[in-house]
């Protein structure tokens, strides 16, 4: 595919993803429907159409209009890219660029509001003003961005100066992060990662480095008996295994098992020892654990670099219910601490609503104290997450 062809590609996925397809969904369907497309043409029309879901907001608003041509056009343009050359509409490039749309793009008739500007729903400015203050337009314009790819050296198969090693056999080069000493950086072909023996053989695992943090903030020692309440694909699961040191019991619980379909086989390749238990098992065996996580469902909102489609599906009725969902999941998990025992409460959001908010109403609903709490954002080199740790007064 050309360049422009790829752009008409990312204009026609744009306007089904606006229409309320997920991203992932269209995607998944044009690449299979487009066999003419090679994995660099995927990848390419995939960052244009990511890149625009990010920028919705102040694309559409430097554009003038929120349509897929208009987005794809504002994007090019502020990429400093030559729209004479790629709108042509001669073979399957978009077609040319009318002087009404050269003229909008280059002077808006207003100026952005904040949500606008930082890409983000209306609903959500007093909440985001309220939980960030004055770091939103710092945190918010990260956002704009896309995610950097993080690794978690995996203790139980390598040392750091092993991953990197073998990571480099594969031409994939790295960055050490300060925040974490497991922590590790893609800055050379992440898109190799998958074929490489550093992955196959789990010395490294893909996970953003604020999940790591959350996982270490746990303070997972060997020989505890650990529950990761709400564990979906085991990321942080895993993290755990190795902090534990393959000492202990270690077990994984989601209230759809689905999601931990592919987890015995990444802790299979990752060294881990991982019991799977369904919320029946956890009663019947009237389970008491040390350390209980509850890395709860939530709205997604320190993850928008990574899903930037999700932001725009978000309103409050979806906020309400998942703040009432957290409520009822940590009253189920607490159950499952020991006397002594420690519960962390985790999500990848930054609103104060479903973080300290959440956390306070649970912890004086049930006599418990917030010993530990932790904030996590774009600030900090990954994506926004809250942790806080609680304990029985």
């Amino acid at each position: 595919m050309t360049p422009a062809a790829r752009l008409s590609a990312a204009i026609t996925l744009l306007d089904q993803i606006l229409d309320g397809e997920p991203a992932e969904r269209a995607l998944t369907r044009w690449a299979r429907q487009s066999r003419f497309a090679g994995s660099k043409d995927r990848a390419a029309v995939r960052d244009v159409v990511f890149d625009c879901l990010r920028q919705r907001r102040s694309l559409a608003w430097q554009a003038g209009a929120d349509t897929g041509r208009a987005l794809v056009l504002a994007q090019q343009f502020t990429a400093g890219e030559s729209l004479d050359e790629l709108f042509t509409g001669e073979n399957f490039a978009p077609l040319p660029i009318s002087e009404e749309e050269m003229a909008r793009l280059g002077h808006p008739e207003r100026d952005a509001t904040l949500p606008e500007a930082y890409d983000f729903p209306d609903f959500l400015l007093p909440e985001l003003l309220r939980s960030l203050g004055d770091d939103l337009p710092t945190i918010m314009g990260a956002m704009q961005d896309r995610a950097p790819v993080d690794l978690r050296v995996n203790r139980l198969k390598a040392t750091v100066d092993e991953a990197e090693r073998m990571l480099a056999r594969d031409l994939i080069f790295t960055e050490r992060l300060e925040i974490l000493p497991t922590a590790l950086r893609i800055i050379q072909n992440p898109r190799k990662l998958a074929a490489s023996l550093a992955y196959s053989y789990g010395l490294v695992e893909l996970q953003d480095v604020s999940s790591q943090k959350i996982a270490a903030f746990c303070n997972a020692e060997p020989g505890m008996k650990v529950l990761d309440y709400c564990a979906g694909g085991g990321g942080k699961t895993l993290a755990l295994a190795a902090d534990m040191m393959g000492k202990g019991i270690l077990i994984a619980h989601d209230v759809n098992p689905h999601r931990m379909k592919n987890l015995p086989e990444r802790a299979r390749r990752a060294g881990a020892d991982v019991q799977l238990l369904t919320g029946d098992m956890l009663r019947k065996q009237a389970m008491k654990c040390d350390l209980v996580l509850v890395d709860a469902p939530c709205s997604g909102t320190g993850a928008w670099r990574r899903n930037p489609d999700a932001k725009w599906r978000l309103d409050q009725k979806f906020l309400d219910n998942i703040i009432a969902v957290q409520a009822e999941i940590l009253d189920k998990a607490a159950i499952f601490v020991k006397p002594g025992g420690t519960m962390v409460y985790a999500t990848c959001s930054v609103l104060a609503s479903e973080n300290q908010d959440q956390i306070s109403a649970f912890c004086q609903r049930n006599g418990w104290k917030i010993q530990d709490e932790i904030h996590l954002s774009p600030i900090s080199g990954g994506d926004g997450f809250y942790g806080a740790k609680v304990i029985r007064e």
